[in-house]
């Protein structure tokens, strides 16, 4: 007997941290950048990604997790 195992994963990973103000709670206190990406699984292994990444920012101070603005993750 023969399963086909497949779905989706979602990964979360740690990008950069830094000191910034929260939108939130309004307190400098470090702001993680997340990168959040979908992938499509067979047999458990993630083949290829079926959606865009997302970047997102929490908060170390209150918790609070919030669509990241393009300038937190821009590079150079």
């Amino acid at each position: 007997m023969f399963f086909l195992l497949f779905g989706l994963r979602t990964r979360e990973g740690l990008v950069s941290a830094t000191t910034m103000v929260c939108e939130v709670c309004g307190v400098a206190a470090a702001q993680s950048l997340i990168k959040r990406s979908t992938k499509f699984t067979l047999f458990f292994i993630p083949l290829f990604p079926v959606r865009p990444s997302s970047y997102y920012l929490g908060c170390a101070h209150c918790g609070a997790i919030r669509p990241a603005h393009r300038d937190a993750y821009r590079v150079g």
